[in-house]
């Protein structure tokens, strides 16, 4: 494998990463406060769907995004209203709104476009364009260097630039900010919380507010950068992942950071070498296709024993009288 097949790679790896990090990080504000947020998957699905629609009837890739961000906080709303204010059970909420976006995108597109629950290609201003660092073009020839930054760092879509940035914010909020103390030990003993005055109800509603943000990032990344339109279950179990991925980085942004990007990596191999010869039998493509679905079972049969989540995560706080 030569130096340049190897920044290939490693450029697939972040773009594939970034949807897997953004939802990770939704993940991890939703879990932190006590709120189990299985309905990633359907968060990203719908914004997905909504930011590519949006972008096409409108030739706006902002107005896409905003549709789609909204179109994740309602889902957030729904899920909030189903397992704060009802005290529903959080993993079937959180299934249910996985059900609900994946045929409600296909009907609404059906009934939009008439092409088989997927929107038209996006072009020009519908879709998110690559920027161009500063100095990129004249580092290119500096060997080593030149490439790593013109190909490597820049030349990507802003959503990814605000992914990996939202990685240090995460990890500040969390545990540099006031705001984040208390969403943290909400997780923990919302008693407690509760006690000080501070209403449980407000920041677990709160927390999954930015979730529904982070997850409609995520996905109109998928629809409006990273692809040129939505097709049906275009997530393809992305949210499912980015779970496996939290758990695997036991709920810390900077280990969630390196998950999502071996988890991005491990997509990124499986395109680029589609039968990898090893001399004595071929692996076959659909084994690579499989790497990233097979390391997401390892991870959770060898780690969820040893990754502690939240003491009051999955657990509805009712007010003591």
């Amino acid at each position: 494998m030569d130096f340049n097949t190897v920044i290939q790679v490693l450029d697939s790896t972040v773009r594939l990463s970034t949807p897997l990090l953004l939802a990770c990080l939704a993940g991890l504000f939703s879990e932190r406060s006590g709120i189990v947020d299985i309905g990633l998957e359907g968060k990203m699905l719908i914004a997905g769907f909504f930011s590519a629609a949006i972008a096409f009837m409108t030739g706006s890739v902002w107005l896409g995004l905003l549709a789609g961000i909204a179109s994740s906080m309602a889902l957030s709303a729904v899920h909030g209203l189903a397992s704060i204010t009802f005290r529903g059970n959080q993993i079937i909420s959180g299934v249910a709104l996985n059900f609900l976006a994946s045929g409600l995108t296909v009907l609404i597109a059906q009934t939009w476009f008439s092409q088989g629950g997927r929107t038209p290609s996006l072009v020009g201003g519908a879709r998110f364009s690559e920027l161009t660092l500063p100095f990129a073009d004249s580092l290119r020839p500096v060997p080593v260097i030149g490439p790593i930054y013109a190909d490597l760092i820049s030349g990507h879509s802003i959503l990814v630039y605000v992914a990996f940035l939202m990685v240090p914010l995460t990890w500040w909020i969390l545990f540099r900010t006031r705001f984040g103390l208390r969403l943290r030990a909400v997780g923990e003993a919302p008693e407690a919380v509760d006690t000080a005055g501070v209403s449980v109800v407000g920041l677990r509603f709160a927390s999954i507010a930015i979730a529904g943000v982070l997850c409609g990032l995520a996905g109109a990344y998928l629809a409006t950068g990273l692809q040129a339109g939505f097709v049906r279950e275009m997530t393809a179990g992305r949210g499912y992942i980015a779970l496996a991925a939290l758990i695997f980085a036991k709920w810390r942004p900077w280990y969630a950071l390196g998950a999502c990007l071996l988890f991005g990596f491990l997509q990124a191999v499986a395109l680029r070498f589609q039968n990898i010869d090893l001399g004595a039998f071929v692996v076959p493509v659909q084994v690579m296709d499989a790497l990233p679905y097979i390391l997401t079972v390892v991870i959770l049969a060898g780690f969820v024993g040893k990754a502690i989540p939240p003491r009051a995560g999955g657990e509805p706080y009712v007010k003591e009288r």
